[in-house]
């Protein structure tokens, strides 16, 4: 994220086990990697480093564009038990102006829409982003094996935004989409003002654990196409969902932005 200022991942690892996952490949060990989904490391001494340089410059986090997370995800199942984002966030929110963005898939964020209003009070600015990546259950267990429902997601990012935190939604990788003009319609409703979306890499993103060859014949099966040629039917799939949901979006008068120029600073 190199428009960002900082980084920010209170884990490692992430229980979420996406099957497209590349972070996944920043682990130097083949066993853990092998195993993305199933472990998670607590960086315990986060809010410990974070105090210390503040200490040192109480204005360090004023202005500076932050990114939370770029490798894992900030709302970890455990972070419900740990709180360690949330003491993060505290930190933020004592008298400090940062610009942060949030990157997650988990309703639990709606937890810390106070932390959150209170950091824009200070005079800071937060986005929030909640990936969204199909319609289709069967899609979503297979590819994202431990996340919520992707309806959940919808419903929390619509309370973030009706709480008065600006939200995105980053369908990033756009999956299969069953029924794409209900699909747009639904993120409509969320009240939400930004999109973005991108196919899966083929050439970056990888399978990871045992879900490659599950996932290449569900999404074939899907796409009543050969599974060692659903490259192609998925990308005209994606180019076609992609035109209906722009099309619903902007009807609506929203945007919809794709691939990494999505994600620059929203502030």
């Amino acid at each position: 994220m190199s428009d960002y200022d900082y980084t920010l991942n209170p884990y490692s690892g992430c229980f979420f086990g996406c099957a497209y996952c590349y972070a996944a490949f920043f682990s130097h060990d083949i066993e853990k990697r092998d195993a993305w989904g199933y472990w998670v490391n607590v960086k315990e001494n986060a809010v410990e480093l974070l105090q210390k340089r503040l200490k040192r410059a109480s204005d360090a986090l004023d202005d500076k564009l932050i990114y939370m997370s770029s490798v894992t995800d900030p709302y970890q199942p455990v972070e419900r038990e740990l709180k360690l984002t949330r003491r993060i966030l505290e930190e933020m929110a004592n008298s400090h102006q940062p610009k942060l963005v949030i990157q997650t898939r988990s309703p639990d964020v709606t937890r810390d829409c106070d932390l959150f209003r209170q950091i824009e009070d200070n005079g800071g600015r937060v986005q929030v982003n909640m990936t969204v990546t199909t319609d289709d259950e069967d899609i979503r267990r297979t590819f994202e094996p431990f996340c919520p429902a992707n309806h959940v997601r919808l419903e929390a990012i619509k309370q973030v935004q009706a709480g008065g935190i600006d939200a995105c939604i980053t369908m990033t990788p756009l999956l299969i989409v069953n029924s794409p003009y209900a699909f747009a319609d639904h993120l409509v409703d969320t009240g939400v003002k930004k999109f973005i979306a991108q196919p899966f890499h083929f050439n970056r993103g990888k399978f990871v654990a045992n879900t490659r060859q599950k996932a290449f014949d569900l999404v074939a099966e899907k796409l009543e196409c050969d599974p060692a040629n659903f490259r192609d039917h998925y990308l005209a799939h994606y180019s076609e969902n992609f035109d209906v949901i722009k099309d619903v979006l902007t009807e609506n008068g929203l945007e919809l932005g794709e691939g990494k120029d999505g994600f620059k600073p929203p502030f």
